[in-house]
């Protein structure tokens, strides 16, 4: 059997800066080849980065990245690197039109293209375009009808991208039909918790259906509310994993694949499965056996639950952060554990020396809170500093007359103007505190702890900040590091301390229970009528029901965060604010 070396290049592409992210391509396929690659591939979109969104739209910007295309090609060789086959996402545009979809010539299109020898040897378009949770491709795609199959070194290689395997027949079965020994796809796959094992029962399944080995490269970082985990996996037929990347991290996997020796050439234009036109590239090279020392492959150890759902966090922060230009963040440090936990996450995404916090008591803050930041602060190595907000609050009340909520609300909003008057001075960005149970049921105050421009734990029930809480202290145990978040944050009941002796239970159901009736509501779209069926309360199933839907106004005004659930608020769950319906 023919030997291929492929290389697959887990890189972190910016969104909208081509330059940066040619250079990217060179850079990896330069290591790739020193490593003895024959074949080289890059995720979805490279080029342009992942997702551009109303960026395809823009005639610029497409014409931007196909001319960036050609030059990353020329570049490619002038640098000696051209002999290489270099697989690379970029976005494109149809050259017919589509009046299937209603789409003139010259719509956009998801593509990827086969550099070699200076030039673009191949260039074809996503087939299936996903339109359901956080994608809209049909916003902005037409989708393509080829197969591209690369023979090379007597091995026909199909290409794939991304959502091609994710739905049933396609360029799947089409690779079967044209008898590849290869087939590759390209990813921008977004992380959600336990994606990972859903990914390699998928690439498996594919595999065994395409008849032939699978190469999934998937990229890293984070755009947005989107994070990007790698987790680069090849398969063979029979569902044995060859190679793995880790996850979230920049990697360069390279192996050596005994594939079947390319068969008898089709016609081109031959119609396969889904009508999808066969489409070959010759590029060349002899069949080579197996070299003397293949390389080893590597299968990366996968991430505890709790290890993956923080490096998203950390991944997410740390890309929005430096993506947009900032260096450092503020956060609003009260003592309690959501502070405490993005307090800690900063830390871990962009270096204590570049995380401010400011603690900003008022005449309801205990004095263990106090300390409770403070000591933090001191185990972390943070920025820290206390700006007490006793006499602004007092000036507003000798002003005017607040009590209940209204008073409870306007300390939390003299911090947010605080947090904001800091941000503007001195540069930093602010992190919102506020986790996916407060956000559900609408427990944050608009303009006050909910002001800022990132927030890290959105998408993080409150029982789950408590585990990670706790694994990141064991984490630091086991490194022999000293653990950043302080016992007492983790074991005192939480509290807002906007009142004296306030527990959020005055207000809200038990954290465990809160969150797995949301669970069911959200995640779940299970109405009303379903959960209590399925056990709970009924009292408590309304009363959460109600405080979700009538919360939705303030969570169109929350910052963006990771999403690391199967559905997010934002991207994924999107519910009209005026909004009668209330049976669930």
């Amino acid at each position: 059997m023919p030997n291929l070396r492929l290389a697959l290049c887990q890189t972190d592409p910016w969104v909208g800066d081509i330059a940066r992210n040619s250079d990217e391509v060179v850079h990896w396929t330069k290591q790739a080849v020193e490593a003895g690659a024959q074949l080289v591939a890059f995720p979805e979109m490279a080029l342009t980065g992942y997702p551009v969104e109303d960026l395809a739209l823009r005639r610029s910007f497409v014409e931007a990245s196909r001319a960036g295309l050609v030059e990353l090609a020329a570049r490619l060789a002038a640098e000696g690197l051209g002999e290489v086959p270099v697989v690379v996402g970029y976005l494109g545009r149809s050259e017919q039109a589509s009046p299937r979809f209603g789409r003139p010539a010259g719509s956009p299109q998801n593509c990827a293209a086969v550099l070699f020898r200076g030039e673009v040897a191949t260039r074809f378009a996503k087939h299936h375009l996903p339109n359901y949770g956080v994608f809209d491709e049909y916003r902005w795609f037409v989708p393509g009808d080829q197969l591209p199959v690369v023979r090379l070194h007597g091995v026909d290689v199909a290409l794939a991208i991304c959502e091609d395997i994710w739905q049933d027949g396609g360029r799947v079965t089409a690779a079967r039909e044209a008898g590849a020994g290869l087939l590759l796809v390209i990813n921008g796959s977004p992380y959600e918790r336990n994606k990972d094992d859903a990914r390699l029962e998928l690439v498996r399944r594919r595999s065994a259906e395409a008849g032939c080995a699978l190469a999934y490269v998937n990229m890293v970082g984070g755009q947005d509310e989107l994070v990007f985990d790698g987790d680069s996996i090849v398969v063979a037929p029979d569902g044995e994993v060859l190679a793995r990347s880790p996850q979230f991290e920049e990697h360069l996997l390279v192996l050596d694949l005994d594939l079947p020796a390319a068969g008898s050439d089709h016609t081109d234009g031959l119609l396969l499965a889904d009508g999808l036109h066969l489409v070959r590239a010759d590029l060349g090279g002899e069949p080579a056996p197996a070299p003397a020392a293949p390389l080893s492959a590597e299968v990366a150890p996968r991430l505890s639950d709790e290890a993956e759902i923080w490096s998203a966090l950390v991944s997410g922060t740390r890309a929005y952060a430096r993506k947009n230009g900032f260096r450092s963040v503020l956060i609003g440090l009260s003592g309690g554990i959501d502070s405490a936990v993005v307090a800690a996450l900063a830390v871990d995404a962009l270096g204590a020396e570049n995380v401010y916090c400011v603690a900003m008591p008022s005449r309801y803050s205990s004095q263990h809170s106090r300390d409770d930041a403070a000591e933090l602060a001191r185990r972390t190595g943070l920025n820290f500093r206390t700006v007490p907000i006793a006499p602004m609050f007092d000036a507003y009340m000798a002003a005017t007359e607040l009590t209940g909520l209204a008073e409870e609300n306007l300390q939390s909003r003299l911090r947010g103007t605080l947090l904001m008057a800091i941000s503007n001075q001195e540069g930093h960005i602010v992190l919102a505190p506020g986790n996916k149970s407060e956000l559900a049921v609408g427990y944050s105050t608009l303009y006050g702890d909910s002001v800022g421009a990132f927030g890290p734990i959105k998408d993080v029930y409150k029982s789950l900040i408590f585990r990670l809480a706790r694994w990141r202290n064991e984490e630091a145990e086991r490194l022999g590091e000293v653990p950043p978040i302080p016992e007492n944050t983790i074991s005192k009941p939480p509290s807002a301390e906007l009142r004296p002796d306030q527990k959020d239970t005055d207000s809200l159901p038990d954290y465990d229970l809160l969150d797995t009736v949301l669970d069911l509501y959200v995640e779940g779209d299970q109405g009303r009528d379903a959960i209590v069926a399925a056990g709970f309360d009924p009292a408590v199933v309304d009363r959460v029901v109600r405080l979700v839907d009538t919360a939705e106004y303030k969570r169109r005004q929350y910052p963006p965060g990771p999403k690391i659930s199967v559905k997010g608020f934002g991207r994924d769950r999107r519910l009209p604010i005026t909004n009668r319906w209330r049976r669930g």
